[in-house]
């Protein structure tokens, strides 16, 4: 990514970069993604709902737009989520409490790879939306997921990713390296977070790679699912 400043780890970096643009994410995410980022969302609540979870775990929530979903569309759930930047979760809140969920909808800030307020096995669901490529360490972040699951639990990843297809794969790069960036900087006067954002699902592993880290995690059963042409991909895999 491109650094705020040059001695932050990555982690300190992005939690910077989200508490900068906090205010005006919700906004950009649905006009940068053409509102597409509700449809792939809404297959996670899908297949959340379909496994009729108890307690779930939303690790990188944001500003909860998949832990609110996930509670409205699985009524008997509690959800804990955690984010690395309190000023994200600050508008989560916000959110939680104008829909009247904050008695199944909590959450916390908290780092990836050490979930110290999860305990090992409790979780049947855990799920991370565009989240696990802001990650430090991936591998230590996937290991904490399978951690805080039951034995037959799920985890359920949307990111992003690149498309296959040349031309698809092509519009898609001037797409997020010319537009991205300059409607970021617009915006929300960060234009540095809206290159990292192109950067980052160019770094981020090809889903038949991903799928070989989750398994190496210690999860099984492991899929995934193109979204939009391979602008994302969903993938769920079992404890």
């Amino acid at each position: 990514m491109k650094p705020y400043n040059e001695q932050q780890t990555k982690k300190e970096q992005v939690e910077q970069m989200f508490d900068h643009i906090a205010p005006a994410y919700d906004r950009l995410n649905h006009i940068l993604s053409f509102n597409i980022d509700r449809l792939w969302r809404r297959r996670v609540v899908r297949i959340v709902r379909r496994l009729k979870p108890t307690n779930i775990l939303d690790m990188a929530t944001g500003t909860g737009d998949l832990a609110i979903a996930m509670a409205k569309r699985s009524p008997n759930s509690q959800i804990l989520g955690v984010d690395l930047s309190e000023e994200m979760l600050a508008v989560a809140r916000q959110k939680v409490d104008k829909q009247g969920l904050t008695e199944r909808v909590k959450l916390e800030k908290g780092d990836a790879e050490q979930l110290t307020m999860v305990a090992d096995g409790v979780m049947d669901v855990a799920t991370v939306a565009f989240g696990v490529r802001n990650f430090e360490n991936i591998p230590r972040g996937l290991c904490e997921l399978w951690r805080t699951l039951k034995v037959g639990g799920t985890l359920v990843v949307l990111e992003f990713s690149m498309p296959r297809n040349s031309l698809v794969r092509w519009v898609y790069s001037q797409y997020s390296h010319r537009f991205i960036p300059s409607v970021g900087a617009m915006l929300s006067k960060d234009r540095a977070a809206y290159e990292y954002l192109p950067d980052s699902v160019e770094e981020f592993p090809s889903p038949e790679k991903f799928a070989a880290m989750l398994r190496d995690a210690g999860f099984s059963d492991v899929k995934y699912y193109s979204q939009s042409f391979g602008i994302a991909h969903v993938h769920v895999a079992k404890k």
